[in-house]
């Protein structure tokens, strides 16, 4: 487990954001983060718990006009991603991906880091 240092050493840009009943995330942070302009397709596809969010000129979803990003109810689901739960994004400009953290994810990434760092069963 890393330890923390006194700057960062990423330039990854965070949003936590409640996420609507249409499946939409309204924080653009992280959009301007990545430079996606309204229109900009990307796919979408959950991986081990992960929403991973990657520009694609085929993607089936837009970025709307309001600069907001859409989830599907599909893969909402297959999340246990329910209307204001507040995900964590990371933009990761560099990658140029965003990474979609469920409450689940975070979760237990807060337990196992509690773990190491304070001691204990992260369960």
């Amino acid at each position: 487990m890393p330890t923390f240092t006194d700057r960062r050493v990423r330039h990854t840009v965070y949003a936590l954001s409640a996420i609507d009943h249409n499946g939409r995330l309204a924080d653009q942070a992280v959009v301007r983060a990545m430079s996606w302009a309204p229109g900009t397709r990307y796919t979408i596809q959950e991986h081990r718990g992960l929403l991973i969010v990657d520009a694609d000129r085929q993607g089936v979803f837009a970025v709307t006009r309001q600069g907001h990003l859409y989830t599907p109810a599909v893969v909402r689901r297959r999340c246990a991603v329910a209307t204001g739960d507040r995900l964590l994004i990371a933009a990761e400009p560099a990658e140029g991906r965003l990474v979609i953290h469920p409450p689940a994810a975070i979760d237990a990434m807060i337990a196992e880091y509690h773990a190491c760092v304070l001691g204990g069963d992260p369960a």
